[in-house]
């Protein structure tokens, strides 16, 4: 007669975060170790069985929230140049898996007391923030101006980045934006110009991010443009496949993100 295991038993996995944003977990981590292997975004994209754009969106969160580049493009070479991990990206993997396991032994340890315990022990496990914004900046309010209906946030993201946004005096206070407060900034692709050529230029919107452009994706319609940014991070940008044909966009050329403070959404850490 089969018996039946109703013991309890702890389980609980490691995750990153940066100023509330999460950085990572095993899967973004195990995502790093693939390329480092493997030599390539693609080849380590199949191994972990998501789509090439999958891996650069989870490898271009990980960038921006880490301040500076985890991954690298080499040139030449037998296979013609690929991908590899720069000396931060291979550290935080290293450092990841030493406190992987030594949770895991913590958490065996607890498994091991915990036995005994009432069936109704919860275990308390923080959600991830999920959003379908494509930018997401996060950092410290910088600066910020009071406005008898709304204010002017800025927020000083990794790679000393600034995000202007405009939101309502109520919203600031129930945020608790001030300065010095962890905060981060959201920015939908769509919502993004790029300009090619704006030395000397006049803009209305109060957001410029310079730097080069790293990745073309070119749908049907569309193409995303992702700009890799001077002193780190990048921006990710959807246009009309006419407007990149228009600005000759190509993989190195300089470009800058313009975009209205109005369309920068702000939120802060729970």
């Amino acid at each position: 007669m089969p018996t039946h295991d109703k013991r309890i038993e702890l389980g609980g996995t490691v995750w990153m975060t940066v100023g509330g944003e999460n950085l990572g977990g095993p899967g973004r981590v195990e995502l790093l170790a693939q390329v480092a292997e493997r030599g390539s975004i693609t080849h380590a994209a199949k191994a972990m069985k998501m789509s090439y754009k999958a891996a650069w969106d989870a490898i271009d969160t990980m960038n921006n929230l880490a301040g500076e580049p985890l991954v690298e493009r080499v040139t030449g070479g037998k296979g013609g140049g690929g991908t590899v991990l720069t000396r931060r990206g291979a550290q935080l993997v290293e450092n990841f898996r030493l406190i992987e396991r030594e949770h895991r032994r913590f958490v065996a340890q607890l498994s091991t007391e915990a036995e005994g315990i009432a069936d109704d022990f919860l275990l308390l496990r923080r959600m991830s923030m999920k959003t379908s914004a494509r930018n997401h900046f996060a950092g410290q309010v910088s600066r910020v101006q009071r406005g008898s209906v709304n204010d002017e946030i800025e927020i000083e993201a990794a790679g000393g980045h600034k995000v202007v946004a405009i939101v309502t005096h109520e919203s600031a206070e129930g945020l608790g934006l001030e300065v010095g407060a962890q905060a981060f900034a959201l920015v939908k692709a769509s919502s993004i110009v790029i300009v090619t050529d704006a030395e000397g230029a006049k803009f209305s919107a109060r957001n410029r991010l310079t730097g080069k452009v790293s990745r073309l994706v070119r749908g049907a319609v569309n193409t995303e443009v992702v700009i890799d940014l001077l002193g780190g991070g990048s921006v990710a940008a959807i246009i009309t496949n006419e407007s990149s044909n228009s600005l000759a966009l190509t993989e190195g050329a300089a470009a800058t993100a313009i975009f209205k403070a109005s369309s920068v959404i702000v939120g802060a850490p729970a």
